[in-house]
């Protein structure tokens, strides 16, 4: 009970899109208007004046059919008619022919069920009523001088054209509707541009934006404008810092290593190997300052990609393996991705997994939503509670995966979630069926 009055059942039958949920908003209120106002104007008012209506004939009709019961004869009944039946407006046929089994009317009558009803409460001997359009109503009568039939203008009993109403009212609220949702949709363009703009950026493309729209909109665009700068400005000053601090290193570096390559002796290899070290993890930290995703995104293969990442390694003697290269979409497998970033990515995943694995296998799946590309070996492989800590900056996990397998600082997964992210994608670790060790996935979205 708790369940149903909280109304939270209603959700999965709610539409999910901002245009479908704005519809229901404008929709669902006209339509429970026009049922409300139809259902009690029907009801009160078209009942309630064929009720007066009918009463009214009715009283007509019996004093009518009085005379007739009354006279001697068949000639004094016709005179009665015609004395009572013409001032009235009633035309009648005495003796009446081919009389109807059943009373009858049309299915869409409104009224017609509330006359036939009305008639019979008032009026005594009737007969079968038939309703066959709105303009005629028909009613046959057992007299003493047999069956009579007598038929007037269906406007004596009914409300003229109570069906008009139910058509204007429909007909309003369709066109009216209409103008709404227009108005409606010019509304919701400025936040559906908003997060066009704002989910592109989130893919690394700079889309151009303006805000627009109600005042809150424009607020909202002009906020995500000063975030994106902001970001941006964050981004650039990262990237200058850790240049500059890279070329400023370079230097003495370039140096020392000029200066050991004059010595000889054993001990100044150990030495040498500490500088290309340092050396490298230079290069690590100016991969990361810049994410490696600079340019733009272009239409891609990333089938061939694969097969170029697999034609390198093999050239340099990598233990790497194809797995399924499955090309499953039907048709162009074409992506808008950085092949140089994604490139990166694939083969950094590549060199950590030869670091702490023997084995190692690359795969590429393409399906008509996604493009996977796995790396899987058969490594320690990381501890489930560990897998989130492994993707941030300079983390080193110990014991399954540390510096004493290699040399780094912990920005191996952290560039490769940021390329990932910066193509719309996602990368997620798990645990190889088939190895063993780690599973790493860089899922991109088509």
């Amino acid at each position: 009970m708790t369940y149903l009055m909280s109304f939270k059942w209603l959700k999965d039958y709610m539409p999910r899109s901002l245009y479908g949920r704005a519809a229901l908003i404008l929709i669902l209120p006209v339509i429970t208007v026009q049922l409300a106002v139809s259902v009690v104007f029907i009801q009160r008012h078209f009942e309630g004046v064929t009720e007066q209506m009918t009463r009214s004939i009715a009283l007509d009709l019996q004093f009518l059919l009085d005379g007739v019961n009354e006279a001697p004869d068949l000639a004094a009944a016709l005179l009665v008619t015609q004395q009572v039946a013409e001032p009235l407006e009633l035309t009648t046929v005495l003796p009446a022919t081919d009389v109807p089994s059943q009373s009858s009317k049309r299915w869409r009558d409104l009224t017609g069920g509330t006359v036939d009803r009305l008639l019979r409460e008032n009026l005594d001997d009737l007969g079968p009523v038939v309703l066959p359009n709105s303009a005629r109503a028909e009613l046959w009568f057992d007299t003493a001088h047999g069956p009579m039939m007598v038929s007037f203008g269906r406007g004596r009993v009914s409300a003229s054209n109570p069906h008009q109403l139910l058509v204007w009212m429909v007909v309003l609220g369709v066109f009216m509707t209409c103008i709404s949702y227009v108005y409606l949709r010019n509304q919701l363009r400025p936040i559906t541009r908003l997060a066009k703009a704002a989910t592109e950026y989130g893919r690394g493309h700079v889309m151009t934006y303006y805000p627009s729209g109600a005042n809150e909109v424009r607020a909202a665009g002009t906020a995500f404008l000063d975030m994106r700068s902001r970001i941006e400005r964050q981004t650039q000053t990262r990237t200058m810092m850790l240049s500059g601090v890279s070329h400023d290193l370079r230097t003495p570096l370039t140096r020392l290593r000029l200066g050991l390559g004059m010595l000889d002796g054993e001990d100044v290899e150990p030495l040498i190997r500490d500088v290309d070290d340092m050396q490298g993890l230079l290069d690590a930290f100016l991969d990361f300052a810049r994410g490696d995703v600079e340019g733009d995104a272009e239409p891609s293969d990333p089938i061939a990609l694969a097969h170029q990442v697999l034609a390198d390694a093999a050239r340099i003697g990598q233990a790497v393996s194809a797995g399924v290269i499955d090309d499953g979409s039907e048709g162009d497998c074409t992506i808008a991705m950085r092949p140089m970033a994604m490139r990166r990515a694939v083969e950094n995943l590549i060199g950590n997994a030869l670091r702490y694995g023997a084995e190692v296998r690359f795969s590429v799946f393409v399906t008509p939503k996604a493009v996977v590309f796995c790396v899987e070996d058969d490594g320690p492989g990381i501890p489930a509670d560990q897998r989130e800590d492994a993707m941030r900056p300079f983390t080193r996990l110990d014991p399954a995966r540390n510096q004493d397998r290699g040399t780094g600082v912990g920005l191996g997964l952290a560039i490769v979630e940021d390329i990932a992210r910066a193509h719309g994608g996602v990368l997620r670790l798990g645990e190889s069926e088939d190895l063993g060790g780690l599973k790493a996935e860089i899922v991109l979205g088509r």
